[in-house]
């Protein structure tokens, strides 16, 4: 499979079209720049996001997972950002391919370790958009989430946030109004107006 491997799920489908392209926006001089995340680069965003991926893909599988902690990034790529990201996307889709959108629940690697599929690939998603946010915010690049987008991550936002929130994978939500798009980052502990 390549870079057009698709999930069969549209909403993981479209979050990883979103991240693609903003990866592709990467240049040199925007790999240490700092991001959203605050304690980390571009780079850092980058592979943690690739990395989560491959962990979606894994629990699905029992494949290999990532061969690092996504949790802990180095920072240093050996080679283009694009090489470290289109395998994980591949492995993430196909791996979703194979998941039956009647089954009563797939495998994740999020708690509680299981959730219906829809709600899984969403959860695929919504790691992939916000991320595909965090990096094209931190390069100047415009935002890869639009209206439709950001409504539909919402909803699984809110079904699978808030245990998250413990581990640190998740700031505190902001209070503040806004449209579709600035609403979903507020949930997400993330500021709209965020510049690097």
């Amino acid at each position: 499979m390549n870079e057009n491997t698709v999930s069969g799920w549209s909403l993981l489908d479209t979050a990883h079209e979103a991240l693609r392209s903003t990866v592709r926006g990467i240049t040199a001089a925007d790999l240490d720049r700092p991001t959203p995340c605050s304690d980390w680069t571009v780079t850092q965003v980058l592979q943690h996001a690739a990395g989560d991926q491959l962990a979606f893909a894994a629990s699905i599988t029992g494949g290999p997972g990532p061969d690092f902690n996504p949790f802990a990034p180095s920072g240093t790529l050996d080679g283009e950002p694009s090489v470290l990201l289109e395998p994980a996307l591949t492995a993430c889709a196909a791996a979703w391919a194979t998941v039956d959108h009647d089954a009563a629940e797939a495998p994740v690697p999020v708690p509680p370790g299981s959730l219906a599929p829809w709600l899984g690939a969403g959860a695929a998603a919504l790691d992939a958009a916000v991320h595909a946010w965090d990096i094209a915010a931190a390069t100047g690049q415009d935002s890869p989430l639009t209206l439709d987008l950001a409504r539909e991550l919402h909803k699984v936002a809110t079904e699978i946030v808030e245990p998250l929130r413990q581990f640190g994978a998740y700031a505190a939500a902001i209070d503040a109004p806004g449209d579709e798009v600035a609403d979903l980052l507020h949930y997400l502990g993330r500021d709209p107006a965020w510049k690097a």
